[in-house]
């Protein structure tokens, strides 16, 4: 039987992007274009101040796509801010985002990734 090993990455973050329906492919792209490697997308209804808008109150659409992405610290100033500006958030109603530190995380890492980053952590300590 072959032996299993875990993985764990402890100097990672969670950036959570909600937006407007529509706008998640835009977004994705941004981050992937800043270095993330992927992202989970799913739908979800909101509501909250901007729900009605405009001189005769119509409503925003409350049907949202919501997009987590795990980045590394290095990489999370740089991918927040391409997802936040491919979003349009600096518009009133489009959407949200926040980071979430994450104590680990796991998942597959090739071999050449993991030796690249111990190469890495040698050469600053």
């Amino acid at each position: 039987m072959s032996k299993r090993e875990i993985t764990v990455l402890t100097d990672v973050a969670l950036i959570t992007c909600v937006v407007q329906r529509g706008f998640a492919d835009e977004v994705i792209a941004a981050a992937r274009d800043a270095g993330a490697q992927g992202a989970t997308t799913y739908y979800a209804r909101g509501s909250g101040v901007r729900e009605r808008l405009g001189i005769f109150g119509v409503a925003i659409d409350v049907e949202k796509e919501v997009i987590n992405v795990v980045v590394s610290q290095d990489q999370l100033d740089r991918v927040f801010e391409r997802m936040y500006l491919a979003g349009k958030l600096d518009t009133p109603g489009m959407g949200f985002i926040h980071v979430t530190a994450l104590e680990k995380a796991a998942t597959y890492v090739p071999e050449e990734v993991k030796e690249k980053l111990h190469r890495s952590v040698r050469r600053r300590g």
